[in-house]
């Protein structure tokens, strides 16, 4: 893991944390996005605990170049980011979902809460704290306005990564989608890679974000 945080006494305390865990190893420390996005170069995380406000490069910023680089060096796996604020802001959600984290969680959760949110990112899953996936919604219900850098055009897809994308952006998981689509879970992963790789995305989440942006999905009436 890479911890980047410009708090020197909540990354020290992150790190030590992280230490004390089983199976996790802390392979470095960022303080600045500049900086993280070296580190994760040479030291090449499989996940990045990303603080979003910084000086210099944000979080954001600093998750897309490290990302990109990360494309660059393929067929290596592409770390995966939760990004870790105590700020409770939709417009930061959406710009790091968009940026391809794989998980948003406030700083006030737990370290139980936080060693579950490394393991279900490294996992694969995407992970949000309750209040955020609430705002995202509200975003969402209010109408986020499409970015005119919205990755890759849906056509691309074929009629059944369509359907599956669409599923995950309601939210439901790999099981659920094969039990509704009656097809293996495998089949599904491989719908979804074959989707990320087509569209260039980085993440589960940054899929979910493209499903919205792009019309594909709606939502809900009351944000659900």
């Amino acid at each position: 893991m890479l911890v980047v945080d410009d708090q020197f006494l909540i990354r020290a305390g992150l790190v030590a944390l992280l230490r004390a865990a089983p199976d996790i190893e802390v392979v470095g420390e960022a303080a600045d996005g500049a900086e993280a996005v070296e580190r994760a170069a040479t030291t090449r995380p499989d996940v990045i605990l990303m603080d979003i406000r910084m000086p210099g490069m944000s979080g954001v910023s600093a998750t897309e170049r490290i990302l990109e680089q990360a494309r660059d060096r393929q067929p290596l796996p592409l770390p995966r980011v939760l990004v870790l604020t105590t700020f409770d802001l939709d417009e930061y959600v959406y710009a790091a979902l968009r940026a391809g984290a794989s998980g948003f969680l406030l700083k006030d959760a737990g370290p139980e809460r936080l060693l579950a949110a490394v393991a279900a990112v490294a996992g694969g899953d995407m992970l949000f704290a309750p209040s955020v996936t609430r705002r995202l919604i509200e975003a969402y219900t209010r109408g986020v306005e499409s970015s005119a850098d919205t990755p890759a055009d849906l056509d691309a897809l074929t009629a059944r990564e369509v359907e599956v994308l669409r599923l995950i952006a309601r939210g439901l998981s790999n099981t659920e989608i094969a039990d509704r689509l009656f097809i293996s879970e495998a089949t599904v992963k491989t719908h979804l890679n074959r989707t990320m790789t087509k569209l260039d995305l980085g993440s589960r989440a940054q899929a979910v974000v493209l499903a919205y942006e792009s019309g594909l999905v709606t939502p809900r009436a009351g944000g659900a």
